[in-house]
């Protein structure tokens, strides 16, 4: 794919000075045209673009997994706004490196930008020395995160910057990334000749997972070791490229927003009848260190919440589930727990007693507390009857008996059953109920 001796600045050839430079630092995108992905934060007309374009720049967080542009899309604002850029790094920066950059920042006729990168790591007097340069917009803070902020930043430093979640790349945009790179020969790999088999670019692509940092680093470490053949290309296939990418752990963590979104996407997951999803969910969580005794809860409030009286079995499984995990621990917990993820999924849904008990509690809540009607209230005790409490109260003798009768909320103001599994039953019986004559006579029982 490039032309030039291929042995130049190989393992293999004649000596050529290493690159001080990676390669995904090389191929760092040097304007917002040469910029690959986050479509729905660059666009044009969207907010930040016109802020660059316009240079009308505001402090932010870029907030993403790694490898999908925050540190790039700083050095781009940088240079699109002819900006000074100081480069910090929060697991090494003080407060005092802060001050120096603000106070050198206030001494400085062009705009200043601090971008700080795993800017979640400062703790919170380092976070307080933000707010007065924030305020008077001596600098411009650009602050990069793998960690939701939300969680990590104090209010006082949210409520001056902008938040913008940046996404993983999509598989065309890392392709793009990788091709480029491949053709690129002042930054990237275009003076050795590549042949880069589709099953290997593929490879990379699929398992980059939306991470361009570590599938330029894989393509560049496959060019970088592989001799050339008797052609003198270096050719890369599938087993190469497999060498050289190594498989990415599924980021989870136990205490940040990784640990509420993987538990989200199973509860949608079996609220949705997709078991695979779930149970992928599910694997996530497991593999990830969760305490199984939160993902046997999460299960019992989606049987009642989800499921419901649809299939009333359902939540006696998940609360047996909850009990295995504690006599068993894992991993062999983690059968009952796949067995109750995947009852729960399959399982027909319905939400009527969850939002029954909703409307009940928003009535309450709303002030809704009429008195006990007369011949609802106890009479066990002494002198109740003479309060006349209990009077005309009918004891039901039959099934639907008495369903006429007053008990304090009209029929169907909160539960109504839905038409799916076991619920259909109630809502057959409820409409024979409603369908029959309440002849009960009286009768005195408390």
């Amino acid at each position: 794919m490039a032309t030039g001796d291929p042995r130049e600045g190989t393992l293999f050839g004649s000596p050529e000075p290493p690159r001080a430079r990676t390669l995904a630092l090389r191929m760092r995108p040097e304007s917002l045209d040469e910029y690959v992905g986050q479509q729905h934060l660059l666009a044009p007309g969207k907010l930040l673009r016109r802020a660059i374009e316009t240079d009308r720049l505001f402090s932010m967080i870029l907030y993403g997994p790694p490898g999908v542009g925050k540190t790039s899309l700083g050095h781009v604002i940088a240079a699109a706004t002819r900006s000074h850029l100081v480069m910090l790094n929060a697991v090494e920066a003080g407060v005092r490196d802060l001050r120096r950059a603000v106070g050198e920042a206030r001494h400085r006729d062009a705009r200043t930008i601090v971008f700080v990168d795993e800017v979640h790591r400062f703790n919170k007097a380092q976070q307080d020395v933000l707010l007065a340069p924030l305020e008077d917009d001596v600098v411009t803070m650009i602050g990069a995160t793998v960690e939701n902020p939300f969680f990590y930043l104090n209010r006082a430093v949210l409520s001056r910057v902008q938040v913008f979640e940046l996404e993983p790349l999509a598989d065309e945009e890392i392709r793009h990334i990788l091709e480029r790179s491949l053709g690129n020969v002042g930054r990237g790999l275009g003076e050795y000749r590549v042949h880069l088999e589709s099953p290997a670019l593929d490879y990379l692509v699929a398992n980059a997972l939306g991470d361009a940092r570590k599938a330029l680093a894989a393509l560049e470490l496959a060019v970088l070791s592989t001799p050339p053949d008797r052609s003198g290309a270096i050719r890369i296939d599938e087993g190469v490229a497999a060498e050289c990418l190594k498989k990415r752990v599924a980021r989870y963590d136990r205490d940040g927003d990784t640990h509420y979104d993987v538990a989200s996407a199973l509860i949608k997951s079996v609220r949705a009848s997709q078991p695979d999803a779930a149970l992928h969910w599910t694997a996530r969580m497991i593999a990830g260190g969760e305490d199984p005794r939160f993902i046997a809860r999460r299960l019992v409030i989606s049987a009642s919440e989800d499921v419901g009286l649809a299939d009333p079995r359902a939540l006696g499984i998940a609360v047996a589930a909850s009990r295995a995990v504690e006599m068993l621990g894992m991993p062999e917990a983690r059968f009952a727990l796949a067995e109750a993820v995947v009852y729960l999924a399959t399982a027909p849904k319905s939400r009527t007693c969850a939002e029954a008990i909703d409307a009940a509690s928003s009535d309450v809540e709303d002030g809704r507390a009429e008195d006990v009607p007369l011949h609802l209230r106890d009479r066990s005790y002494e002198g109740a009857r003479a309060l006349r409490h209990g009077e005309g109260y009918r004891m039901p003798r039959s099934e639907g008996d008495g369903r006429a009768q007053d008990y304090g909320i009209e029929v169907g103001a909160y539960y109504s059953p839905g038409p799916n599994g076991y619920e259909r039953e109630v809502r057959e019986r409820a409409a024979r109920w409603d369908a029959a004559s309440d002849d009960a006579g009286t009768d005195d029982g408390s």
